[in-house]
């Protein structure tokens, strides 16, 4: 009897045993990748940057180099060097801008802080939302992998059996030869 099954749904049915409605969307891809002999490996971090927006990236940049080394020494060399200045070399004219206890200086790195923080939490939920995508994508080529060697492991047996069957005919005919009747 023959069926209007589609490749895809008869793969769904015979490697996941599952209904075509009851897969999810990697499922999908992965048995469509089967269908038609294409690899479903794609690099998550090549795929997040060209879905990333300017301000994304953005953040990226700023996280990046707000959570370095260099920040840190480079913001603590103008800090010691902005209390150095105003406490000691322009206190000694008369000129300090900001003498102790240093109120703009705390205004600054208020304002840094304020503006800094959020751009690292965006920075950190778009990195969370490339590691789920990875970890999709991880899933989708371990399924992948799984559904081959699944489908490998069948043809084998098939061979075996075909072999098994072969022999067991070519026995058949050797002891129907062998017997004298």
């Amino acid at each position: 009897m023959a069926t209007n099954q589609s490749p895809l749904d008869d793969l769904s049915q015979r490697l996941l045993g599952k209904a075509p409605g009851e897969l999810d969307d990697e499922q999908r891809r992965v048995l469509a990748g089967i269908e038609a002999g294409t690899t479903v490996s794609r690099d998550a971090a090549d795929l997040s940057d060209e879905r990333a927006t300017f301000g994304e990236r953005l953040s990226d940049r700023v996280a990046k180099i707000g959570g370095s080394w260099g920040f840190i020494i480079a913001f603590t060399a103008v800090l010691i060097g902005w209390m150095l200045l105003n406490s000691d070399i322009l206190a000694h004219f008369g000129r300090a801008f900001d003498p102790y206890p240093y109120i703009f200086l705390n205004l600054l790195l208020s304002t840094v802080a304020a503006i800094q923080a959020p751009v690292i939490m965006m920075s950190q939920n778009r990195q969370s939302a490339k590691d789920r995508l990875a970890a999709s994508l991880d899933y989708e080529t371990n399924l992948r992998a799984e559904l081959d060697i699944l489908r490998v492991h069948h043809k084998i047996d098939h061979l075996v059996l075909d072999r098994l069957d072969a022999i067991e005919r070519k026995i058949d005919a050797l002891a129907k030869t062998a017997s004298p009747s």
